[in-house]
């Protein structure tokens, strides 16, 4: 009988990934899911953000006239914006997920909602493309939000329900990716869409696109508002702000109570051992971070956001590309439609398929098999192209439009897995902030690279004709293959310490 009781106990230190055996025979944990859905509505902030501008984004970089009316030079400058935000991130984020190992997540994430909403406000106001610049680095600068917050799903989850919470968090994600386009392709210019409303506004005229990002931008400050009032902290051991910062306080900090995460009394005891075993951890030095586990795992994540990255920034670039260039010639709320439909068909299907699939396959064919999906997804771009040229009829053309949305879904099934690895590669619990900062970091640089080069190669696609026009669809297809290579060298079920 104690064999047996020994066999089914699982703690702290049981692989996260090591599934398919081990979580059939134990009981699963419910879910905490009143700290968890604050966090879910935490998240949609992030997507809100950043995808409300990618319909009008094309259309911004023309009206304020950088490129001096020259159409390849769109997607250069597109690009360019969105990588210098991720390049800003990357230089920050790392710190202030380690910043909240030791002070909390909750500072972290206020300020990181503060950033999220100033920043909005002042790329709605933005006239120059410095300013937009400048706006979107500073939005980088001070967002630490991606890494805590993932970092808080570890901490309130164990290994029998974390693959259903990461199943939920893409929901949030792309509930954030539906509305933002719909939100930025509906509102921007509205005194030309809407002119019986806004017409006369004189304000709206000089600020055509203000509308579109005050939506989020208030939205992230009613999420710091409730993050303020209702979001409990979840590390046990910290220190003030002040004290971290100015080295000078207590550096072990003080002992909090146990912190509650809204779930019920049965909840709160099956997290007893674990909670208590992690009570005497503490973050791990900086340099025990680097070792062969964190990197594998970060690389995958950085490899998938690569591809995704550059994916999403040459999609509403190519739907806005006249035809004669290679395009399809819409205007911004067609192209927040598809986008729209993008995520909410992913939320969807990660929320209702990804726990099923992570137990069927396991999270290394899950994560092989995703990417894989990439390479047609890729190669579904010229032949688009193509029937939008041949003028052949429109639904032949948005029939390949939707079979690249689905397989762009498909390849996101490898976001969970990659969330998951890394939460498995921590040295301990204590410095799973600071390892999914690392990660996180290294995710930054990559998706600062991703939209400069693949928009830069778009451009060069357009304005030489390289591979007739294919060249960027080339270099993402690479990106592809890197992220496949990744994924051969990750563990079928996770690290065993």
């Amino acid at each position: 009988m104690a064999s047996q009781s020994n066999r089914e106990q699982v703690d702290e230190e049981t692989p996260l990934l090591h599934g398919e055996a081990t979580l059939q025979k134990v009981k699963r944990t419910p879910l905490p899911w009143r700290q968890f859905a604050i966090l879910l509505i935490l998240q949609i902030s992030e997507p809100l953000t950043s995808q409300v501008i990618s319909p009008f984004a094309p259309q911004l970089i023309r009206d304020i006239g950088i490129t001096h009316g020259d159409e390849a030079q769109v997607g250069f400058y597109v690009g360019l914006m969105h990588s210098l935000l991720f390049a800003t991130e990357a230089l920050t984020i790392f710190h202030w997920s380690r910043v909240s190992d030791h002070v909390g997540r909750k500072p972290v994430l206020l300020i990181g909602l503060f950033g999220l909403s100033i920043s909005m406000f002042c790329f709605g106001l933005s006239k120059t493309f410095l300013q937009l610049v400048i706006s979107r680095c500073f939005n980088g600068a001070l967002n630490g939000n991606i890494g805590v917050m993932k970092s808080m799903v570890a901490e309130i989850t164990d290994p029998t329900n974390m693959p259903q919470a990461y199943a939920y968090l893409p929901f949030a994600w792309s509930s954030g990716t539906t509305l933002g386009p719909l939100i930025g392709g509906s509102l921007a210019r509205p005194a030309d869409r809407f002119p019986n409303v806004f017409g006369h506004s004189e304000f709206f005229k000089k600020y055509p696109y203000f509308l579109a990002c005050a939506v989020p931008a208030t939205v992230s400050a009613l999420s710091l508002l409730i993050t303020l009032f209702f979001l409990k902290e979840t590390v046990r051991s910290r220190i003030s702000l002040s004290s971290f910062f100015l080295r000078r306080g207590d550096k072990t900090g003080s002992r909090l109570p146990a912190p509650t995460n809204g779930s019920s009394d049965s909840d709160s005891s099956s997290h007893t051992t674990i909670q208590d075993s992690r009570k005497a951890e503490k973050p791990v030095p900086f340099r025990e971070l680097f070792i062969p586990r964190v990197f594998v795992a970060a690389g995958s994540y950085a490899a998938v956001a690569l591809v995704d990255i550059a994916f999403r920034t040459v999609q509403p670039v190519f739907y806005s590309t006249p035809i004669e260039l290679g395009g399809l010639g819409l205007d911004p709320p067609a192209i927040g439609t598809i986008l729209a439909a993008l995520g909410l068909l992913n939320g969807i299907c990660q929320a209702l398929l990804f726990a099923r699939l992570h137990e069927r396959f396991g999270p290394k064919n899950l994560y092989i098999f995703s990417v894989i999906a990439a390479v047609p997804m890729m190669a579904v771009f010229p032949v688009i192209s193509a029937l939008a040229r041949g003028k052949y009829p429109d639904w032949s053309v948005y029939t390949f439009v939707g079979i690249q949305v689905f397989l762009l879904v498909v390849m996101n099934f490898a976001y969970g897995v990659t969330f998951m690895y890394i939460n498995d590669s921590a040295p301990n619990r204590a410095s799973i902030g600071a390892t999914n900062g690392l990660a996180q970091t290294i995710v930054s640089v990559m998706r600062a690279i991703g939209p400069a080069a693949a928009n830069s190669a778009y451009s060069i696609s357009i304005e030489k004709q390289y591979l007739g026009g294919n060249l960027v669809y080339c270099v993402m297809t690479g990106m592809v293959l890197i992220a496949i290579g990744v994924g051969i060298m990750l563990p079928r079920h996770g690290w065993k310490d």
